[in-house]
């Protein structure tokens, strides 16, 4: 009798205690910053079909030219020069992700450790195809693979599971 009790108590409790929520986040660790104010995309993120395909391998940001540009996480930065005679700023951030941030006229220089929401450059004009009278291209990499680097300020999806 009292084992049928117990297991009824357990049961019941299991079905009343509150599921668990685990959160999905695209990298763990520190919160994460737009680079620009306002998060005006001007051309999202379009992934390649292969490593070698076409597609847009990051996300352009309407700016003005002189405009701060902002780490968007915590960081070191890895390169800042000309890369095919445009400006670009290279910043890599825990959990193996790497952020890049083009055409920007680097205000920090390789192996400085910056913080999230501290300036590494101002935005350059001559963005081809930028709509805006400058655009940020935002690109985001974990590894070789190109992620769309406006998930890291989308929230996390959340996800309950049952008590275990």
């Amino acid at each position: 009798m009292r084992a049928r009790l117990l297991s009824v108590l357990l049961l019941a409790a299991s079905l009343v205690a509150p599921a668990a929520a685990v959160a999905e986040p695209l990298a763990p660790g520190p919160l994460w910053t737009a680079p620009l104010p306002g998060l005006e995309v001007t051309r999202p993120f379009e992934a390649p079909a292969s490593p070698y395909g076409p597609g847009h391998r990051g996300a352009d940001l309407a700016g003005a030219p002189g405009a701060a540009v902002l780490a968007a996480g915590d960081g070191v930065v890895v390169f800042a020069g000309p890369v095919a005679g445009r400006p670009v700023v290279s910043i890599d951030h825990p959990g193996g992700l790497r952020t890049t941030y083009e055409p920007v006229d680097p205000t920090v220089g390789a192996g400085q450790a910056v913080a999230r929401g501290s300036p590494i450059g101002v935005l350059a004009p001559g963005h081809e195809g930028c709509p805006a009278e400058a655009c940020l291209h935002w690109g985001l990499r974990r590894g070789e693979t190109y992620l769309d680097p406006l998930l890291l300020l989308r929230p996390p999806r959340v996800r309950l599971l049952p008590p275990g």
